[in-house]
């Protein structure tokens, strides 16, 4: 097989290649077996007539669209591993030249991943945020799980002030019609949480148990709802019940009842090493998005158009799965959020180029300082992975796919990479 590679345009490349007589043949003859059971031939039942009458009867043209399926894909996936190119496309194939005893040659057109030159990405500089937990931060803590193990106390023989928790039954109402979701009872709500529609809240402040109020709303222009948006709305709502929040004391008791410590020093401590933790963790991210961002930026890259297309419908995939796990689907997304999947895909498309362009940095600076996962490192994180899935190290690694562990090796050796570019960055 003779192959010559030529430069379309930026990105993407031409293969002429020329497979030989009898390759062809070969292929010839398995589309014969493969189609053998189509051809009705005079004088032989269906199916059973040799090739050489079925070429005679119907032509060899008749085998040669089958022969070139077969040829193909095989001729080109070898043809572009021997020439070290990686098509981030499907190839459109052409006929060249195709006659029964000479070299089959055809082309092969595809979209290659496009050259990445790096520019500075050793010493560069990215902003690495010192640590500080301070008691304030260990207060606000306390207090949210101070509010969360609150208890809900009966306040009927006053009217509600901000920050009650309201019993109500509502009834609502366009143009004296009701509409859909417009009508509950027994709703849970809590005066100054604007949980509902703008002033609805304020308005049910000074009520007392059993009365009914009119409520005056209008929905917002942006509303999820056609039917009621930017309408001015009538609500019945009849309160039955004002309870009113009692915190807890926060000492050594609520240390007990809401950890495993017995003291509130210990709590607290524990408290401060959590948060301490997390901010070094976002200390760490922060700085390692600069950083990518700033050697990305500097490197040269020509993002080719398929390579944009396909990560953008990976992310839609994505989100789609995260909308079904939410009860929805993309179509009854795109009439909530009023817009369309061209506009979804057009929202997507700066970050999938930001995706990519990161992707290709990483790729080629882990082939310029050989940075290469080892089997050490494979077997060890699949021992992690089986210790935190409290899974046999043995009976975990034998239910890896392919994919995951092809996935498992690109992670680990884009962590590799990050900790290379990390530890030869300059922290300020």
């Amino acid at each position: 097989m003779n192959v010559k590679v030529e430069d379309v345009e930026k990105n993407v490349v031409k293969l002429v290649i020329e497979v030989d007589a009898e390759t062809l043949e070969e292929g010839l003859n398995n589309s014969y077996k493969k189609n053998a059971r189509r051809f009705n031939v005079p004088g032989f039942r269906k199916g059973r007539a040799p090739r050489s009458m079925v070429e005679r009867f119907y032509g060899v043209e008749v085998l040669y669209e089958d022969a070139i399926d077969g040829i193909c894909p095989g001729c080109y996936e070898k043809a572009i591993a021997e020439n070290n190119l990686e098509p981030v496309d499907s190839p459109e194939f052409d006929l060249v030249e195709l006659e029964r005893g000479k070299p089959f040659i055809f082309s092969a057109t595809v979209t290659v991943k496009p050259e990445v030159i790096l520019g500075q990405y050793k010493g560069v500089e990215a902003t690495y945020k010192s640590v500080v937990v301070t008691d304030d931060d260990i207060d606000d803590v306390l207090k949210t799980t101070a509010n969360k193990n609150a208890r809900l106390l009966p306040c009927d023989d006053r009217p509600a002030q901000e920050g009650d928790m309201l019993l109500i039954d509502y009834d609502g109402s366009i143009d004296g019609e009701p509409f859909e979701g417009g009508k509950k009872e027994g709703h849970n709500l809590e005066i100054g949480s604007h949980s509902f529609i703008d002033g609805f809240e304020e308005q049910l402040i000074g009520a007392n148990v059993g009365d009914t109020v009119k409520v005056n709303v209008r929905f917002p222009n942006d509303y999820n709802s056609e039917e009621v948006r930017g309408k001015d709305a009538v609500f019945d709502v009849t309160v039955n019940a004002i309870k009113v929040m009692e915190l807890p004391e926060i000492d050594d008791e609520f240390a007990q009842d809401v950890s495993s410590f017995d003291t509130l020093e210990e709590y607290r401590a524990d408290i401060r090493k959590e948060l301490t933790e997390d901010q070094e963790e976002k200390a760490k991210q922060d700085f390692e998005d600069e950083l990518i961002k700033r050697i990305v930026e500097d490197a040269q890259i020509d993002v080719p158009e398929p390579m944009i297309t396909r990560q953008i419908e990976r992310d839609i995939k994505e989100f789609e799965m995260s909308l079904i796990y939410q009860g929805l689907d993309l179509e009854h997304y795109f009439q909530y959020a009023s817009t369309s999947r061209e506009e979804l895909e057009d929202s997507l498309r700066e970050r999938a180029v930001e995706e990519i362009r990161a992707r290709l940095v990483f790729e080629k600076v882990a082939k310029e300082e050989a940075i290469e996962v080892t089997d050490d490192d494979y077997e060890a994180e699949l021992r992690k992975r089986a210790e935190k899935y409290k899974k046999d190290y043995e009976e975990y690694k034998s239910q890896v796919s392919e994919d995951l562990e092809a996935y498992i090796k690109y992670k680990l050796k884009a962590d590799k990479t990050m900790a290379f570019l990390s530890d030869n960055a300059s922290r300020v």
